[in-house]
């Protein structure tokens, strides 16, 4: 399964990802490629529970157009 993650640096700098698809889901590195890869053991490990408590395993995310 492929998920969409948004990736960003907080103000301590550590690199922060979360998957928007998930409630709940985030994780963090020290480098961006260190995010990634938590952020993927993070997606299977929700997805597991989500599973075991019979909970819908992804919510709908959709983007929409803001004029500013």
């Amino acid at each position: 399964m492929k998920f969409m993650t948004t990736i960003y640096r907080d103000e301590d700098g550590a690199w922060i990802a979360e998957c928007p698809a998930i409630p709940g889901c985030v994780s963090q590195g020290e480098d961006h490629d260190d995010a990634l890869r938590n952020i993927r053991e993070a997606i299977a490990a929700c997805l597991e529970v989500r599973s075991e408590r019979g909970m819908p395993l992804t919510v709908e995310t959709c983007q929409v157009e803001v004029m500013a």
